[in-house]
């Protein structure tokens, strides 16, 4: 269990993905340009299995956005997709309507 200040440290924030490719160096990882609100990121994420380049180009994602910067084979994660798995199937959260690029979670 983490206390309520823990969790309050957790900036989840909506980007939305301006660009999308495979890793070069990965079979399952991703490589998402993200915008969150005005502020450009590159994230690497496990969906490759499960989502097509196009497919992302547009969407709106939940993402971690206070977490430290990663190397991923090689390449920098600047964040965290969140996303739930069941079943075998990768399913990105996404608010439910259009929100503006950067806003916060809560």
């Amino acid at each position: 269990m983490i206390s309520i200040d823990d969790f309050r440290k957790i900036e989840l924030r909506v980007a939305t993905v301006k660009g999308a490719e495979p890793h070069p160096n990965a079979d399952k990882l991703m490589v998402l340009q993200i915008d969150i609100g005005g502020e450009p990121r590159q994230i690497c994420a496990g969906i490759r299995n499960h989502y097509s380049p196009e497919e992302l180009i547009g969407k709106q994602i939940v993402v971690v956005a206070n977490l430290e910067t990663a190397k991923l084979r090689g390449l920098e994660s600047q964040g965290m997709l969140l996303a739930a798995s069941d079943e075998g199937r990768v399913i990105f959260l996404t608010p439910e309507k259009s929100v503006q690029a950067g806003a916060k979670v809560s």
